[in-house]
């Protein structure tokens, strides 16, 4: 609600105040607005002009990206909020730094596990070609269940970021200038080179003219299976490189049915030709022009969503914890704020001081799901679940935050956890399966999803999908990939065994459940009865350690074991690899670490020893 309808609703108090209000009012910035389309929230201080024109275009974008997918529902895993800044000058506070200066952009993508920004300079003459490419790669997260070479992520991406959209026909495909520029000025890469750069290879990382060439190459690449409609080979392609372990140069030949020199010269000649298709259809009918709803922002809200960005960015963190300090001062009840600097608390592992601003923001806000969410997030790191009622009360949280936002992968896969922890085998592979759905190319998720099977006793389900996540490049999931793989292989052999032997009912319930310390729950067993398991577990539980470490032994490499200070216990914690094994909050595993904070996942190994999963240093 701005000054002049404040002093009309409350009515005129004194010329003077008016006046030195209204002298105040026309000083100020222009005023920061919120626009709500159909599936998008745009922020803007551009003006309500502009910022309807944002939700057009990205409900455009969605709208022509879902018919051409022939998919009814497109959604992406993780919240999106568009920022359009009106100045060059406002937009460069939130560009990523290098060397200790902004970056020039027009355009910014930037991406959260549990918020995404878009951020648009409006004074730039087209800004979208950025934002629309990294667009593309959230809707493609949504909707394509497996993860392909970054060439063709990237020139997926590409294609897709072209789309021109009016009141009757979308265009899709048309050959940005720049790309071919690019390749005339820089070259081409040889086609065989391009389909073996990696997501961690230096092509992909490093600034420069060969990366400039990658993603041009990678677009004109896409736009030439498209031309020439060699999707079904492409397919083959990737089966045979993936599925069959063929080399990039026998799987081009079998599949293209030329050899990589070849593929090199009808590629080139395609790009020299300078003759590309582009697709024309009608304009979705689902694009509504005027379904956005325009509300003013108040300055303490625009300002902490401004921090937010700020928070969701290794550059600013710190300046974001300060900006949400400082709309507190002004409003203290200002649930955004409040919400953002638990988040803040939360990242740095200052638990008391996150739970006291999650309960401000859901006093202030019962109706937010982010604020349930993190609640959750925070009692799962805080305790890991240890504490029963801790474990239900977050199970309520994240019930609740998937009710107000049913569309948040995340949430569903805590609570698949979460029911994990409190022996809900059917519910948490609901959840699991719902957290999949939404992110099906999210590997954490499908390598939790194996896991549950393996409790549920499907081990060809749960080995068909570690044999998938197998093939993944990221080298975090790479080694507890492999290793559960290992375990259900052989838990599935055992199974068989055991199945095929004639050892009674009760006589296996109770070794296993030897093998494992607990008790077995057999209904009838001393009545001579049937025996009916309760709960027989197949494997250890993952736990959960935090500590300081006091020494590492690495005297029989590469296995190493790590001293661990617990409270008034001392842990000894197993690493079978530690080459490999997952490390997070650092580089390595390090032979030197002492005096170290420290989170394990591991299983128990008895007697104050574990078997780790993975370490976080902290």
């Amino acid at each position: 609600m701005g000054i002049l309808s404040r002093f009309f609703r409350y009515g005129l108090l004194a010329v003077f105040a008016i006046l030195t209000l209204a002298s105040s009012a026309f000083g100020s910035e222009p005023p920061w607005l919120e626009i709500q389309s159909q599936h998008f929230s745009v922020i803007t201080d551009a003006g309500d002009k502009r910022g309807r024109e944002v939700a057009m275009r990205f409900e455009q974008m969605r709208a022509v990206f879902g018919a051409l997918m022939t998919k009814a529902n497109v959604n992406i895993p993780v919240p999106l909020q568009i920022v359009a800044f009106r100045n060059t000058k406002e937009f460069r506070q939130f560009a990523p730094l290098w060397k200790g200066k902004p970056t020039q952009l027009d355009g910014l993508f930037q991406g959260g596990e549990d918020r995404s920004f878009i951020m648009l300079d409006m004074s730039a003459e087209s800004p979208w070609t950025v934002v629309f490419h990294e667009y593309a790669h959230q809707l493609m997260n949504g909707i394509v269940t497996v993860r392909s070479d970054p060439w063709f992520e990237e020139g997926f991406a590409e294609y897709f970021a072209s789309i021109e959209v009016d009141s009757k026909q979308a265009r899709v495909g048309k050959v940005p200038d720049y790309e071919f520029q690019v390749l005339q000025q820089s070259g081409m890469m040889k086609i065989a080179d391009l389909f073996k750069v990696r997501h961690y290879s230096q092509t992909y990382n490093e600034n420069g003219d060969r990366r400039n060439v990658f993603y041009a190459q990678s677009g004109m690449l896409v736009h030439y299976i498209y031309d020439n409609a060699l999707l079904p080979k492409l397919a083959t392609y990737f089966y045979l490189k993936i599925s069959k372990n063929l080399t990039v140069e026998d799987s081009i030949q079998q599949a293209f049915g030329m050899n990589a020199a070849q593929f090199d010269k009808v590629f080139r000649d395609y790009v020299l030709g300078g003759r590309y298709r582009y697709y024309v259809l009608p304009t979705p009918s689902t694009i509504v022009s005027d379904a956005s709803k325009v509300s003013p922002l108040s300055s303490p809200d625009s300002r902490a969503v401004l921090a937010d960005i700020h928070l969701h960015s290794q550059d600013y963190r710190d300046k974001a914890i300060t900006e949400f300090q400082e709309v507190l001062k002004e409003d203290p009840n200002n649930a955004p704020a409040c919400r953002g600097l638990g988040y803040a608390y939360l990242q740095r592992q200052d638990f008391k001081q996150a739970t006291e601003y999650f309960h401000r923001a859901s006093q202030a806000n019962s109706k937010d799901s982010r604020v349930h969410y993190y609640s959750a997030l925070l009692m799962s790191r805080e305790g890991h679940f240890s504490d029963h009622s801790v474990l239900l009360e977050a199970i309520k949280e994240l019930e609740t935050s998937i009710s107000l936002d049913p569309t948040f992968a995340d949430s569903y896969m805590i609570l698949g956890i979460a029911r994990m922890n409190n022996r809900d085998l059917p519910g948490a592979m609901q959840a699991t399966l719902k957290a999949v759905s939404l992110s099906p190319r999210n590997e954490n998720y499908q390598f939790n999803l194996a896991q549950m099977y393996m409790d549920d006793q499907k081990f060809d389900q749960a080995i068909t999908l570690l044999q998938t996540l197998q093939k993944n490049q990221d080298p975090q999931l790479a080694v507890p990939v492999n290793q559960a793989l290992l375990q259900a292989q052989e838990m599935m052999r055992e199974a068989q065994e055991r199945a095929n032997s004639s050892v009674p009912m009760g006589l296996f319930i109770k070794e296993v459940a030897s093998e494992h310390s607990i008790s077995p729950q057999i209904e009838g067993e001393t009545s001579g009865g049937s025996a009916n398991l309760v709960s027989e577990p197949t494997r250890k539980a993952a736990k959960f350690l935090k500590g300081v470490i006091t020494g590492v032994d690495c005297s029989s490499p590469p296995a190493a074991v790590v001293t661990v200070a617990a409270g008034p216990k001392i842990w000894k914690m197993n690493v079978r690899d530690s080459d490999h094994v997952v490390v997070l909050g650092a580089d390595k595993f390090s032979c030197s670490w002492v005096k170290q904070k420290v989170a394990f996942n591991y299983r128990d190994a008895g007697d104050a020893g574990g078997d780790v999963i993975s370490i976080e240093i902290q």
